[in-house]
Formats: structure tokens, C-alpha cells, sequence
């Protein structure tokens, strides 16, 4: 997962400082996600509400600034990338509500039992996979909307 957030980052990056800072939210994301199995038990709580506010953060400026800035630039051409790039949206949909779910039952753990942790464990695999089709299809966005446009942008250079 991580390898595959630094391909995104080389193939992207550069192409606006909200996707630049976006992609370094994801970044960091991945690296609390799979430092989890190392983390002591003492500061399991405080990394799991860090990691959740973090979580949070990076799909508010998914949905709230990037998705914008990429559907306004898809806008102005009229290719079909935009009706593409839309149907992408109801897929990203249920990787956000896992999120969310995650976020709210793991961002006030306090004083975790045995069972509680065991059950982390589970829904830390469990949203590692959600994450992953969802970065995935993040990247198909950028592709759709960015891509599509890179030649013409550069030929109105």
C-alpha cells in the first residue's frame, strides 16, 4: 500500500498544491495505518484517536477540496471525462462510510479489553482493504480528470 501511495505521489504530485498536500495526507495515513502490529498497548489509544482524526481530515479534503477542484477542472472540458470520473463516486461511497464506521468506533477507545483489541485487529484488516479499493479509485480520478487534459493544457502554454 505504501509503495503504491509513493507511485501516485511521482505520477501526480506537482499537479496542484491541494493534491500535493493531499497525497501527503495519504502518505502519513498509510504510515500510522502499518505501524498498528508495533504500537505497545500503553499507546495504543492516543495512536488510534490520532490516526482516526487523521483519517477524517484526509477524507474531508477528498471530498470537500480535491474531488471539487477536479470536477470543476474536468468541467471545462467538454470530453466525457467528467461523466466518467462520476461514475467513480458511488465506488469511493462505501469506502468512506467504513471510514466513518471505523472513526466512530475506534477514535475514543478507552482502556481496551482483550476482546476489544482482538475486534481492532479484525476491523484494522477490514478497513486496510477498504482504503486500499479507495486510494485505487482516487487514483483512477486523477487519471480521468488530469490526464485527459494534460496535452491541451500544455498546447494553451
Amino acid at each position: 500500500m505504501l509503495e503504491k501511495c509513493k507511485t501516485a505521489r511521482e505520477r501526480w504530485g506537482g499537479v496542484s498544491e491541494i493534491i500535493d498536500s493531499w497525497l501527503e495526507q495519504r502518505q502519513k495515513l498509510i504510515s500510522q495505518f502499518v505501524s498498528f502490529p508495533s504500537i505497545e498497548i500503553s499507546l495504543l489509544e492516543d495512536r488510534l484517536s490520532a490516526f482516526c482524526t487523521d483519517l477524517m481530515d484526509y477524507l474531508s479534503s477528498g471530498h470537500f477540496e480535491v474531488y471539487e477542484q477536479l470536477l470543476r477542472e474536468g468541467s471545462e472540458f467538454n470530453d466525457g471525462s467528467l461523466e466518467e470520473a462520476q461514475k467513480l463516486f458511488p465506488l469511493i461511497q462505501p469506502t468512506t462510510d467504513a471510514a466513518l464506521d471505523f472513526n466512530d468506533d475506534y477514535a475514543t477507545l478507552n482502556s481496551p479489553t482483550v476482546q476489544q483489541i482482538r475486534e481492532l485487529t479484525f476491523q484494522l484488516s477490514k478497513l486496510g482493504e477498504s482504503l486500499e479499493e479507495r486510494f485505487s479509485l482516487e487514483d483512477r480520478l486523477i487519471e480521468i480528470l488530469h490526464t485527459a487534459h494534460r496535452d491541451q493544457v500544455l498546447e494553451e502554454v
